[in-house]
């Protein structure tokens, strides 16, 4: 079994479905990663959600005046969870937060200051690099498994890993296979 908690970022319906505008284009392959590393995490995994607040305030207003869509009650159909990981993910292990970065009191208070923290999930270029960086910053092992990532394109997602490797060693970028062989 693989250490550390895996935190599964937003492998969401507003991501998944082609026709959103918040589309991920290779969301099918990241959620293949993220079926292969569920088994060696057992219970320590957290799924997160991102979800739209219910009044947005400062910068946030901008940004939902750009995506009027996305505000919607967090029960919205959107927001949920893909059905492959919904009947995976038991209530007490999915996080909602209203940021793009999950390194929220409750995702460290989970992994613990000493901890080692896995991402997977999407947008690489968005709320895991977030994550990544709040956690990193926090001194927290950061592994990102970039197979089980997904960006907002192929060059955004590159781009992503490529920053987040700029700070290693806090934060490490590798595969599945590499992390399930350790």
């Amino acid at each position: 079994m693989t250490t550390g908690w895996l935190a599964v970022i937003d492998m969401q319906r507003v991501f998944a479905e082609p026709d959103s505008p918040w589309a991920a284009p290779r969301y099918a392959e990241a959620a293949a990663g993220v079926r292969r590393l569920l088994p060696a995490f057992a219970e320590r995994v957290t799924f997160t959600r991102f979800v739209a607040p219910g009044e947005p305030t400062g910068a946030w207003r901008a940004y939902y005046a750009r995506w009027p869509f996305a505000l919607q009650t967090p029960e919205a159909p959107l927001w949920r969870l893909t059905a492959e990981f919904a009947d995976r993910a038991p209530h007490e292990h999915v996080m909602d937060a209203t940021t793009f970065g999950k390194w929220t009191p409750e995702l460290a208070a989970r992994v613990g200051p000493e901890g080692r923290l896995v991402l997977a999930g999407v947008s690489t270029d968005c709320c895991v690099l977030s994550t990544a960086l709040a956690a990193a910053d926090a001194g927290v092992e950061t592994l990102v498994v970039s197979d089980a990532c997904a960006g907002a394109d192929d060059a955004s997602h590159i781009r992503a890993l490529d920053v987040m490797e700029l700070y290693g060693p806090l934060i490490q970028v590798v595969t599945v296979n590499q992390l399930i062989a350790t």
